[in-house]
């Protein structure tokens, strides 16, 4: 059933996120080795508008679409729209933005 929807808007504070896969092999077909650990990366898709406080003002969520950002190795509900896989984490989830 989720797989007919083609896109999600997320609520409050949470955001999509279409994690990175590390390059493992070349053009070529060449395996590479990588001696540091895996980091998980992903590109912000969508962002809902942010957590309600206790005065009702709209906290706005940190990232926005298109943001690189760097996240824990656990956790995020993951969901497949139109074939993709796709992560929701709390915007508070989020270790921090990445900036070339």
């Amino acid at each position: 059933m989720a797989s007919q929807f083609k896109k999600l808007a997320p609520l409050l504070n949470r955001v999509l996120i279409q994690k990175y896969e590390p390059v493992t092999k070349t053009a070529s077909g060449i395996l590479l080795q990588t001696s540091e650990e895996k980091q998980a990366v992903g590109k912000v898709v969508e962002a809902g508008p942010g957590q309600i406080d206790s005065k009702g003002n709209v906290m706005p969520t940190l990232v926005k679409p298109g943001d690189v950002v760097l996240l824990p190795d656990y956790g995020g509900q993951k969901i497949k729209l139109a074939d993709q896989e796709y992560f929701i984490f709390r915007d508070s989830d989020i270790i921090g933005i990445l900036h070339q």
